[in-house]
C-alpha cells in the first residue's frame, strides 16, 4: 500500500511539472525602451540595455502566469551621454545607491479581448515600490529545431514623482509621465 501512495505521489509530481514551463527572456529579440515628454513640445526615447527576466506559464494562455525581472539602471540608453550620465546621479535614478529597479507580478487576467490581458505587479525604482499595471499583447508561441520561443508586448505609463524621480519638480522641461514599451521574446528552458 505504501507503494502505490509513494507512486501516485509521484504521478501527480510529474504532471504538475510537465503542466508548468520555465522561460527567461532573450535579450537578442528584445526591447526595454521608455519615452518622456520634453519642454512640452518633444519626446526623449531610451532604452535599458541590460535587464534579465523570467516568466512562469501553465499550458498555451498567460492566465496563471509569473513574471519577474530585473533592470540594470546603469544600463540607461537615450543615445546622448550627457544626459545618460545625468539620469543616472541623484538627480533621477541614483544608479550608484539603487542599481537596480525590479518588478514582480502579482496576477494576470484575461481581459476578453483575443490575446489581450492586464498583468498586475509591484514595480521598485529606487526605494519605491508601487503597484502597476501593464497591457499586455500576446503573440503567441513558436516553436523551431532551436526550442520554443513566446512573444509579448507590455505597456504602461508611470508617475516619475511617485518613484522619488523629483528633478523639475514642475515638470516643464521634464514630463512627469513615463510611458514604458516593452517587446519581449521568451525562450523556453528544457527541464
Amino acid at each position: 500500500m505504501k507503494n502505490i501512495i509513494i507512486l501516485v505521489v509521484a504521478i501527480f509530481l510529474s504532471l504538475g511539472s510537465f503542466a508548468q514551463a520555465q522561460w527567461t527572456v532573450d535579450p537578442y529579440h528584445s526591447s526595454l525602451n521608455f519615452n518622456i515628454s520634453h519642454s512640452g513640445i518633444s519626446i526623449v526615447n531610451g532604452k535599458f540595455l541590460d535587464y534579465s527576466g523570467t516568466l512562469t506559464t501553465k499550458g498555451e494562455a498567460l492566465t496563471d502566469a509569473n513574471f519577474n525581472f530585473i533592470v540594470q539602471v546603469q544600463s540607461i540608453n537615450t543615445n546622448v551621454n550627457d544626459r545618460d550620465n545625468h539620469l543616472r546621479s541623484s538627480d533621477f535614478f541614483d544608479a550608484e545607491k539603487y542599481p537596480n529597479m525590479t518588478f514582480k507580478s502579482t496576477k494576470i487576467l484575461a481581459t476578453g479581448k483575443p490575446n489581450e490581458y492586464l498583468l498586475y505587479g509591484k514595480l521598485t525604482i529606487k526605494d519605491v515600490t508601487k503597484d502597476v499595471i501593464f497591457d499586455v499583447h500576446y503573440g503567441g508561441i513558436a516553436k523551431s529545431d532551436q526550442g520554443e520561443k513566446l512573444g509579448m508586448k507590455a505597456t504602461t505609463t508611470i508617475n516619475r514623482f511617485d518613484y522619488n524621480i523629483n528633478f523639475d519638480p514642475t515638470g516643464s522641461a521634464v514630463g512627469k509621465d513615463v510611458n514604458i514599451v516593452a517587446h519581449l521574446q521568451f525562450a523556453k528552458q528544457k527541464p
